[in-house]
């Protein structure tokens, strides 16, 4: 029963029939009238008369004949007795009667199309409502499933659509959940075990993550945690595994933000932390990660025993996978981070994948799993936000994903490594820059070119350089690490320290005669300065007049190129996350 058979199409709109019944909740379809009939109304018409007109109000049939009406609704059959009973005496000219004062004239009957449209409102406007109900519990379905920490000020307060986005995802030891007693160490509180810098750059194109080791040697600032007493201060700790900055001492995920920027100068925005669960429940979610084996293994530690050749892993195998470093490279650390990239890279590709956004199930059971073995931070600690930032994130095309890891020296107990500053300062200098290992030919062209015209000229012999150093930043004792960099390493014997300059900036400049132009060049090439810090002036110098090197709030550290390197350091392991590498 619709409003057109019960007389009153012209009146109703079915889409405001559905009302909210407030004892179950629930929207239901109203059928009731909203003002009695009269008996008229209410008795059985004729066939003819309830017969529904093809042709438009108005309108005649073929042959010139009057198409059957509808049904009429009270109001306008009495109506029309009215008009008939008055006669002619009633017509205006022409013989057609005016419409009687004080009653409304009557409405043109609305096609099929136009009801339709209105049944269809009205069941849009339902399911939206019934909708937005379902993804409300489903928010806060997995909203109960995240475990997140308060990090107090460890991070920046939130990413920014606008800007670059900095991850620190943490891989945590700790042996809970069930079926990871077995793996021994169970009453411990867990370390950093597996760590990677996800940096994501701000125009979304690409993105770095770099593998921390867990064995490097590393001061461990003192951290603020939040406890259910208030706020403790655990202090820190000097040359010590970078894995101890989680879970030793009472330290909290914000412990390892803290450490991983006073050891890379990057500021981590949020942090996600996971334990053996999240790679057995995450990998079973998807459908199982291929990975790669360039020769047999069998590891009686991580208990992994597959031939050589492509496999499918999911559950407990893909966790034995990403344990095991004895049977694979050199046997250490460094060879485990290896396999574990290409373990993510080859999960991030089924993520991805057609398979997998396309397949509902698999994408509930991964947010399952994910939502369930995740521990992140507050700021992204709800589904929403974590949305957001899962938006953000899958932005980039994995051909523009690239792995790389901390550049190491062995350390001489053999069972530690120490940083390698020459190759690690530029490569932590292309993530504060904002610089991709995945287009730095482009930055490389690009930089020659925007100072092809103004340094393209003669170079003068570092020794002949001649420059006083100013620190105008906020980094204590700039000027002199740069004197001495500049000396012992370039060989500008004729630098000075002038020490602080009369106030700060924020860019780096260097100011020189017309006739020092070659030494600024050489100076340029050296320091990695752009175009735009070079101010030449007016007058030639006189001499011993120096050039004035002023050091801003862009300086990182001696030897760092100001604009960051557009070229990864020599010898620097890179992996894309769209290429599969076999683990040897």
């Amino acid at each position: 029963m619709d409003a057109q058979s019960r007389g009153r199409a012209d009146e109703i709109d079915p889409a405001d029939q559905w009302v909210l019944n407030p004892q179950t909740g629930n929207y239901e379809l109203r059928l009731e009238q909203s003002a009695p009939q009269s008996s008229s109304s209410r008795a059985t018409p004729s066939r003819s008369t309830t017969r529904r007109s093809k042709n438009a109000p108005g309108s005649q049939a073929p042959g010139g004949k009057e198409p059957a009406r509808g049904r009429e609704v009270p109001s306008q059959r009495s109506r029309r007795s009215d008009n008939a009973s008055g006669g002619a005496s009633g017509s205006g000219p022409g013989g057609t009667t005016p419409p009687t004062a004080g009653r409304r004239k009557r409405k043109p009957a609305k096609s099929g199309k136009k009801k339709a449209l209105m049944w269809t409102g009205g069941v849009m406007s339902f399911i939206l409502v019934a909708g937005a109900v379902a993804v409300y519990a489903i928010y806060q379905h997995f909203d109960s499933n995240l475990n997140t920490v308060d990090v107090g000020g460890a991070g920046s307060g939130g990413f920014k659509k606008d800007q670059a986005v900095n991850i620190l995802v943490i891989g945590t030891d700790k042996r809970s959940g069930a079926g990871n007693e077995g793996y021994g160490d169970s009453g411990s509180a867990g370390h950093a075990d597996t760590t990677f810098l996800f940096h994501v750059s701000k125009d979304r194109t690409n993105a770095t993550a770099v593998s921390i080791p867990r064995d490097l040697i590393t001061d461990i600032p003192d951290c603020e945690t939040k406890t259910e007493d208030g706020t403790k201060v655990i202090g820190g700790t000097q040359r010590t595994r970078f894995n101890e900055s989680l879970g030793q001492e009472g330290r909290d995920p914000g412990c390892t933000m803290r450490t991983v920027k006073q050891l890379t100068g990057v500021t981590v925005d949020h942090f996600m932390m996971a334990d053996f669960n999240a790679v057995k429940t995450m990998t079973s979610a998807v459908g199982g990660v291929e990975v790669c084996l360039a020769k047999d293994i069998n590891d009686k530690d991580s208990k992994l025993n597959l031939p050589a050749g492509k496999h499918n892993l999911e559950g407990e195998d893909a966790l034995a996978f990403v344990r095991t470093r004895h049977s694979v490279g050199f046997g250490g650390d460094l060879s485990r981070i290896e396999i574990q990239q290409q373990f993510l890279s080859s999960l991030i590709r089924k993520m991805k994948s057609s398979d997998t956004l396309s397949d509902p199930g698999k994408m509930w059971d991964l947010a399952e799993a994910a939502t369930k073995a995740l521990t992140v931070d507050s700021g992204i600690g709800k589904i929403s936000r974590l949305r957001d930032l899962g938006m953000e994130l899958a932005k980039v095309n994995p051909k523009n994903i690239t792995f790389t890891t901390v550049p190491v020296v062995d350390n001489t107990d053999k069972a530690t490594v120490l940083l390698n500053e020459a190759k690690a300062k530029p490569l932590f200098a292309m993530i504060q820059n904002d610089t991709s290992l995945t287009e730095v030919k482009q930055k490389e062209q690009d930089a020659k070119n925007a100072q092809a015209a103004l340094l393209k000229g003669p170079r003068a012999d570092a020794s002949a350089v001649r420059v006083d150093v100013y620190n105008g930043s906020d980094t204590r004792g700039a000027a002199q690490s740069t004197i001495s960099w500049l000396q012992n390493e370039m060989g500008v014997f004729k630098s000075s320290n002038k020490s602080n300059a009369p106030q700060q900036i924020a860019k780096t400049t260097l100011e020189y005669a017309p006739n020092q132009a070659d030494q600024a060049r050489k100076l340029a090439d050296m320091m990695g300065l752009p175009a735009a810090a070079l101010k030449r002036g007016t007058k030639d110098a006189e001499g011993l007049q120096a050039m004035t090197l002023t050091l801003g709030a862009d300086f990182e550290d001696a030897g760092v190129p100001i604009t960051g390197p557009a070229k990864a350091p020599e010898g620097v392991q890179k992996v894309g996350a769209d290429k599969q590498v076999c683990a040897k």
